[in-house]
């Protein structure tokens, strides 16, 4: 399989999606805030002393997706139609899951824009509480599911 962002010379390059067609596309991806059980409580409970954690790392997700082109260097600018991030408190594991979602009309796909706001709210959650636990692990950052596109549909199979 050859990489479409390196040229014959093995130099890197962005894709030239001229050609391609207007196409619906969407993404899904995800990422996760490990923390102290106490942490997950006091955003639960918004009792943190810098906000609502998570009505700020939406809105952190969402600028973050509409700048992927200015953080990665080979993607294209792109006129996003609607962008939604979701939280879940995961108790069990004292844990945020975060899932992000990504539409557009264009040429090219939304992978990279939902990857982004995943992270990026990711990061928000642990800014706005390190203050209170600064062993916050952020994981599983990944692509859910894409359709659209020359590649067709993509769906993760679920961990058994």
């Amino acid at each position: 399989m050859k990489l479409s962002h390196i040229d014959e010379q093995g130099k890197a390059k962005m894709v030239d999606v001229s050609g391609k067609s207007v196409t619906a596309r969407e993404a899904m991806a995800s990422a996760a805030v490990v923390m102290k059980p106490d942490t997950l409580k006091l955003i639960k409970d918004n009792k943190l002393k810098k906000g609502d954690v998570l009505a700020v790392a939406r809105v952190a997700g969402i600028m973050a997706a509409k700048k992927t082109a200015a953080l990665i260097p080979m993607c294209h600018p792109l006129n996003i139609s609607h962008i939604a991030l979701d939280f879940e408190f995961d108790e069990k594991e004292s844990a945020i899951r975060i899932l992000s979602r990504v539409k557009i009309m264009d040429k090219t796909g939304v992978e990279m824009e939902a990857l982004t706001a995943a992270s990026v709210a990711a990061l928000t959650i642990y800014d706005m509480c390190k203050a209170v636990d600064k062993e916050m692990i952020i994981s599983d950052i990944m692509l859910l599911e894409k359709r659209g596109g020359k590649s067709g549909e993509f769906k993760r199979k679920k961990k058994k």
